[in-house]
């Protein structure tokens, strides 16, 4: 198994992930949509939204692993975060980087893996929508255009989240040393 690399930019990349507040967030039913639909368009038993901080690859939504989180170095969604470029795996058993991975050798049995990079500024890519399948399969140009489609909803879905939080922030009253709101 070959773990993924940092990101040249691991450190502001960490920052601006932080900043989204998404990580260990509640569930939300948009993200929640758009994997239900990434599994039914590419007729894959399982996909994903991924954020990759510090040791772990984390699912702001899941559809078909029960598991919330990954560690990152044996996370296939950390090479896509590393080079900020989409990534298909047909067969991962033949795949040196993979073949002996646990997430292939056991549950969830990975074969077949597409990611696509999730950024939030240029430069600064936070995670991933990614595909995961049991069995080995193709990965058209037509499949690679759907998913970026997919994966441009996901980082408007990350977007309004960030408006979200600020608004309720700014609705937030402060309270100053003696209690007086200010």
């Amino acid at each position: 198994m070959i773990a993924p690399n940092l990101p040249q930019q691991e450190t502001e990349r960490l920052s601006f992930l932080h900043d989204l507040q998404l990580l260990d967030s509640n569930a939300d039913e948009g993200f929640d949509r758009l994997t239900e639909l990434a599994t039914q368009i590419f007729d894959v038993p399982m996909s994903l939204i991924t954020l990759i901080d510090e040791d772990r690859q984390w699912f702001k939504s899941r559809q078909g692993l029960s598991v919330c989180e990954t560690p990152r170095r044996i996370s296939f969604c950390g090479h896509v975060v590393a080079d900020g470029q989409p990534m298909v795996i047909n067969n991962a058993l033949r795949d040196p980087r993979f073949s002996d991975n646990p997430l292939v050798t056991g549950a969830p049995f990975i074969r077949f893996y597409a990611g696509y990079p999730l950024f939030v500024a240029p430069d600064i890519c936070v995670g991933t929508l990614c595909l995961i399948g049991t069995l080995p399969r193709t990965f058209e140009e037509t499949d690679m255009r759907r998913m970026k489609l997919l994966a441009a909803q996901a980082e408007e879905l990350i977007h309004l989240h960030v408006l979200r939080v600020r608004a309720n922030l700014a609705r937030v009253p402060v309270s100053g040393a003696s209690g007086d709101v200010v």
